[in-house]
């Protein structure tokens, strides 16, 4: 397999598994609280590096849309190790400590 061909591979993959991810992860803080703004912003910072990405893929800037989605990816993982997202029972996520 060329390095393209697995370049595009990966990035497809990671963008499904963003997507994934964001439909899944829930906020897992109360309304009207600090955390609950903060896991908004979590989750606005996963949603505009996923736009990204798409707008790289189509741009055929793989290398960086694959980046964008990984940090997506990063953004919503953070806030579910954090507590502040829930996104528990699934292999997309790495668990709250104590979980």
């Amino acid at each position: 397999m060329t390095l393209e061909k697995e370049l595009q591979k990966k990035t497809e993959k990671y963008r499904a598994l963003t997507e994934k991810a964001l439909s899944l992860v829930q906020v897992s803080a109360k309304a009207d609280t600090k955390e609950f703004e903060i896991a908004l912003d979590f989750l606005g910072m996963a949603k505009n590096y996923l736009s990204d990405g798409k707008y790289y893929e189509k741009q055929g800037e793989l290398l960086v849309a694959l980046a964008s989605y990984s940090y997506a990816h990063a953004w919503i993982d953070a806030g579910v190790r954090a507590g502040i997202l829930q996104g528990e029972g699934n292999e997309l996520f790495t668990q709250p400590k104590g979980k």
